[in-house]
């Protein structure tokens, strides 16, 4: 086989030389045609006699040339710019080369001395270069063109072309049109397009008719039968580009973006696009931070509590931006954390030094085993017991893990001389309605314990944010599974509703809070509105290609053991004290008053209390904490 592609290659490079002799020198005939075309005997006799002699050493100069500019080796049906500019650099060199074997031969007395009576005149030289590009690149790229339609035939006979509608009329547009077009449409053909801009409605970008404004998507969609609709408006607010991609899921249609600008940024290629994910659709204003403020990292040694966890490895990324001199993982689980050393070892080449440590926050002696290898000056608490329903079947383990193993961190920590100690909560904390929260509670209770037992020699906060998506034990792969199986999709209430950030926005909230901590504060991050889960439900259906109710069947289970319908971001008598800080998505709580001795009474009972004891001496620390009462399943 190889040696059967090795002769064609061979076949049709000798035919493509045979082809550029031949228009060479047609080329030259022409333009001396085109420019005397009254000839008497003896005028065409000497014009025969002068193409005749040049003939040779114009035309191999030609093919020299050709060959030095790589044309013979260039794959024509996949050409572009730069092969035609090599084109036309080979002719014009070849053309200015003509004229200097002609003057070459008249100083040594051959035929072409006839020249001085005019059969080549300046006008030949030029008009006959300019054939001699057309002739030799024109064949190419009607190969080109030839070649594109073939397959572009075999194509549509087996496989349906998708129509495509782009969204946006700039730069990226152009990119992802001729993106498209390079692949023959295999991924579908552009037919419209939208921008918000009024002087492109009208026109026409790499001949796609801009029809109309973003907010007529629905309409255009359904009067041009579009199959995919592809975002490609990176410098838009990511507001506008909600509210766009929202207009867009409402249609029914496959939703693709080209790469935002932070995308770009971290080396995502201009040209490609992905799906659409229900991220895009929650996307708020980016938070802006300050990095004078995570300063106090640079050139530290961070511990990370569970960080081969989904938000401990986004801190631990987040963090390694600030030149750490030292990031120390520690978890239980060994798999995730050594797949994110050898991430982080491979994005950044080594440094910041990534060392993984595996154990248990329960485990005092083995915490002190760390702290006194690494002595780091920086802890992020990122491990913790987080699945509802799973904490209210095993209240004690939730206290053992959340409450002391925070204990267990926060004492080591201050023994050690720690500077900063962050510590990740929940809103699921305020006002809690189950055993999860309920602990989450008793942790920030704790931090702020610790921030007065250690006299401000250790930085103390707590950091409170509402869902993350994408992160382990999400609504989100819980839904996406159930979409991939056929459905239903199973949502607890219609009316329930959340908050909900993305893990790089909740990673830098923590590598924030760090820095503006000045001991013992509860920071909150400024989430918008709150989201129905029964929209979020109903826009992946969407997202993954299929029409809510009809296709996929959406089911109400009911609220769950310790569910709530809403959660809240601070408690009543934080509210009243609640402050922006000079981030103004992130506000801070000032610590409220406790007694610490009766907490530590409640702490030693917590701890040594039997499982049926766990949820009354939980409600005599959080006096607020109730029990939710579940719902049955509505039809």
């Amino acid at each position: 086989m190889g040696r059967i592609n090795w002769q064609a290659t061979v076949t049709k490079r000798i035919m493509m030389v045979a082809y550029d002799l031949i228009a060479v020198n047609l080329a030259y005939i022409l333009a001396q045609l085109s420019i005397n075309t009254v000839f008497n005997e003896a005028s065409f006799d000497v014009w025969v006699s002068i193409f005749a002699q040049r003939a040779i050493p114009v035309t191999l100069v030609f093919l020299i040339l050709l060959n030095a500019f790589k044309v013979y080796i260039s794959m024509w049906e996949y050409a572009g710019i730069r092969e035609l500019s090599n084109i036309c650099a080979a002719v014009l060199i070849g053309g200015l080369s003509s004229v200097a074997i002609d003057l070459a031969m008249t100083e040594f007395g051959l035929a072409m001395a006839q020249i001085d009576r005019g059969c080549l005149s300046i006008y030949v030289y030029i008009l006959g270069t300019i054939l001699a590009a057309l002739f030799i690149g024109g064949m190419r790229f009607f190969y080109r063109v030839i070649r594109r339609m073939i397959r572009a035939k075999r194509f549509n006979m087996h496989h349906k072309i998708d129509k495509v509608m782009i969204v946006g009329a700039g730069d990226m547009a152009m990119i992802i049109i001729s993106e498209l077009g390079a692949s023959n449409y295999a991924k579908g053909k552009p037919v419209v397009a939208v921008d918000d801009n009024p002087y492109k409605i009208g026109k026409r970008l790499r001949g796609v008719p801009v029809k109309g404004s973003c907010n007529a998507i629905p309409e255009l969609a359904r009067k041009y039968d579009i199959d995919t609709i592809i975002m490609c408006i990176p410098s838009a607010s990511n507001e506008r580009q909600t509210e766009i991609m929202r207009l867009a899921v409402e249609t029914g249609c496959k939703l693709k973006t080209s790469p935002t600008i932070n995308e770009m940024s971290e080396g995502v290629e201009v040209g490609r696009i992905r799906d659409v994910n229900i991220s895009d659709l929650l996307a708020r204003p980016e938070v802006k931070l300050d990095p004078e403020v995570c300063n106090y990292i640079t050139g530290q040694t961070i511990l990370v509590t569970g960080g081969g966890g989904s938000i401990g490895s986004e801190l631990c990324r987040q963090i390694s931006k600030y030149n750490p001199e030292k990031i120390v993982v520690f978890d239980i689980y060994e798999n995730n954390a050594y797949m994110l050393k050898n991430q982080l070892d491979s994005i950044n080449h080594g440094y910041p030094e990534v060392h993984i440590r595996i154990g248990s926050i329960r485990d005092e002696k083995r915490l002190i085993e760390v702290f006194e290898e690494f002595k780091p000056t920086v802890v992020f608490h990122a491990a913790a017991h987080k699945h509802v329903p799973l904490m209210e079947d095993s209240p004690k383990e939730a206290v053992k893990n959340n409450v002391f193993g925070t204990y267990n961190v926060a004492k080591t920590a201050i023994d050690f001389g720690v500077k900063r100690f962050v510590s990740i909560s929940t809103d699921k904390a305020v006002n809690p309605a189950n055993v999860m929260g309920a602990t989450k509670r008793v942790t920030e209770m704790v931090v702020q314990y610790f921030q007065r037992k250690c006299g401000g020699s250790t930085m103390f906060a707590a950091v409170r944010f509402g869902n993350v998506l994408g992160s382990n034990g999400s609504v989100i792969p819980i839904f996406t599974e159930q979409i991939k199986e056929g459905g239903p999709v199973t949502v607890t209430h219609p009316d329930i509703t959340r908050y909900f950030m993305t893990i790089p926005e909740a990673s830098q909230l923590v590598a924030q809070a760090g820095g503006l901590a000045t001991g013992g504060e509860i920071f909150v991050l400024d989430m918008g509105e709150p989201v129905k889960i029964l929209s979020l439900a109903e826009n992946l259906i969407r997202l993954s290609g299929y029409k809510p109710y009809s296709e996929i069947e959406i089911k109400f289970s009911g609220l769950r053991p310790g569910e709530k319908l809403y959660e809240e971001l601070s408690l009543e008598e934080e509210s009243n004290e609640r402050k922006m800080t000079a981030n103004n998505k992130i506000f801070v709580t000032k610590p409220l008053k406790m007694d610490d001795e009766l907490f530590e009474k409640k702490l030693d009972e917590l701890r040594n209390a039997q499982e049926s004891d766990i949820r009354r001496i939980l409600k005599e620390i959080v006096p607020n904490y109730v029990e939710q009462q579940s719902h049955g399943i509505i039809h």
